[in-house]
């Protein structure tokens, strides 16, 4: 270990350090946010983090991500807490840890099975439509913390409908911190000061709303008086955090691991988690500016097994987070050092000056969580799915509406259901639907690939298969679709994936000319035309 790290010391290691510390500015208060959020204890988004960070730098196939909770997941979590716990909070976040080590142990099969890439197949307007979806619930959620209110409605629909009436109740101190939160976050970005922009926008938040909520008085609790009403501020608004690192620890309870409920959330935290992981990865190579490949199944295991720890001693769930991430890169990580400092100065911050994060208002870190939402839930997700084309605007719209009705995993499973019977109406066979006919032959520097049938998810892990085993010693991928009928939009995007993955690899696509694309975007599905 001592000479892998000499190899990384000098000017990499000092940009490692740099970007990790940045990226740790980032991650602090975003960790807290999205622990409180889930129905965990607010230091277990922070030991989620370190262990993520210290233990996948020696551990993790992906060289630039960083390792850590997520937004996407905090729909899992606090609906695990909450039915597992049938209203005991704590009892719920300690079954909800036992889900958790299970599905980590899940994780790391499917490393070991080399399994990871089942992510890469995932439609990615079901996916979109997920996170969409996810995003709306945390708006719903977490506006009311924003504004100190506690709503009477649990349903995300009822909650946003309530939100306009339940403005008239909010605490207006309590709602002013969060609305300069919002506002900082929004609009900092695009100020055109570099010296402002130097430091993350969520350290520019915490520096200007914690001094004002001291001012504020809401260290202790008093009464004040707003518009002739009489409101509270007291420190049930603001972070607690134990004194002691050790008491941050709590281990799961598995008395319920083999109910009904706990193989249900098993099954979202395995394949979720795994799925937003592995696309993260390879959005992260995408953004590498020396165009990095992961090795998928390696840095699944990581994943499995940094979930693994966390689990057993009390933290979230983790994955490879690809905000976090891209500031990373941003920052001029140039190597998996970076996460490590990321994580290291999580550990020292919380180690030495524990009390400091006492003083972060909660409304501000609902703010950066409706900003995630907001994010995740923007009309340009809409416009976006209708540009490639009605059927994925469809499925887009589906897997949001199931899901915000239902639950993430019907949503989920509606969506790819609906992605199924658009292929079936589309005259793909059912046995074409999961064994794909790709004829594989090399010529000198060639490698040819002639698609047979209907080119769709299915096709996507035999096509890298052979794209990977021939990639250093051919110059041309030559894809060839004379023999198919249908060409979707998860296999086209995924086309550009590659092409990223392999920057040194000519790819040249023949035999399109009968096919006739659903619009005018790029990756928009393609039908054979008959005359």
């Amino acid at each position: 270990m001592a000479t892998s790290y000499a190899q990384h010391l000098g000017r990499p290691a000092l940009a490692d350090l740099k970007s990790g510390f940045l990226v740790f500015l980032i991650a602090l208060p975003l960790c807290l946010g999205i622990s409180i959020a889930s129905g965990f204890p607010p230091a277990a988004g922070i030991l989620t983090a370190i262990i993520g960070g210290i233990l996948s730098t020696f551990t993790g196939g992906a060289k630039l991500t960083i390792k850590g909770p997520a937004a996407g997941l905090i729909v899992i979590v606090i609906g695990s807490v909450m039915e597992l716990g049938q209203g005991d909070m704590q009892l719920g976040y300690e079954r909800t840890l036992a889900v958790g080590v299970v599905a980590a142990v899940i994780q790391i099969a499917f490393s070991l099975m080399r399994a990871a890439s089942l992510g890469v197949i995932m439609p990615p307007s079901v996916v979109h439509g997920m996170l969409a979806a996810i995003g709306v619930i945390i708006i719903s959620k977490q506006s009311y913390v924003m504004m100190g209110v506690k709503p009477t409605s649990k349903e995300p629909l009822e909650l946003l409908a309530q939100i306009p009436e339940s403005l008239g109740h909010s605490n207006p101190y309590i709602l002013f911190l969060g609305l300069i939160s919002l506002a900082i976050l929004f609009f900092l970005p695009k100020l055109p000061w570099k010296a402002i922009k130097a430091l993350p926008a969520p350290i520019w938040v915490l520096m200007i709303t914690i001094p004002t909520s001291l001012a504020l008085g809401l260290q202790t609790s008093h009464d004040y008086l707003f518009a002739n009403k009489s409101f509270h501020l007291g420190p049930e608004y603001l972070v607690q955090l134990p004194k002691s690192l050790l008491s941050i620890f709590t281990f799961p309870d598995f008395s319920q691991v083999l109910s009904g409920a706990s193989i249900k959330y098993i099954i979202m935290f395995s394949l979720i988690g795994t799925i937003e992981s592995t696309l993260s990865a390879l959005a992260v190579d995408s953004m590498d500016p020396n165009k990095g490949k992961t090795n998928l199944n390696k840095d699944l295991f990581a994943v499995g097994l940094g979930n693994l720890l966390s689990s057993l001693f009390g933290g979230l769930p983790m994955i490879s987070e690809i905000v976090r991430s891209k500031a990373n890169i941003d920052s001029g990580a140039k190597s998996r050092w970076s996460n490590f400092f990321h994580g290291a100065f999580l550990l020292l911050f919380v180690a030495s000056i524990p009390a400091l994060l006492n003083l972060i208002p909660l409304a501000v870190l609902a703010a950066m969580l409706v900003f995630t939402g907001a994010r995740l839930a923007s009309f340009s997700q809409f416009t976006h799915a209708r540009s490639i084309g009605i059927d994925q605007l469809t499925l887009f719209s589906t897997t949001l509406v199931v899901t915000l009705a239902t639950d993430l995993l019907i949503g989920v499973a509606t969506g790819l259901a609906l992605k199924l019977c658009l292929h079936l109406l589309r005259g793909v066979s059912i046995k074409s639907l999961f064994m794909p006919r790709i004829h594989i032959h090399k010529e000198q520097n060639d490698l040819h690939l002639d698609l047979h049938g209907a080119a769709i998810f299915s096709s996507i892990i035999p096509l890298r298969k052979a794209i990977k085993q021939s990639a250093d010693s051919v110059e041309n991928v030559i894809i060839n679709f004379s023999n198919s009928h249908l060409i979707d939009h998860t296999f086209l995007a995924y086309l550009e994936t590659l092409s990223q993955e392999w920057p040194k690899v000519n790819f040249i696509f023949k035999g399109q000319e009968n096919l006739k694309a659903l619009s005018d975007h790029p990756h928009a599905t393609k039908q054979k035309v008959y005359s």
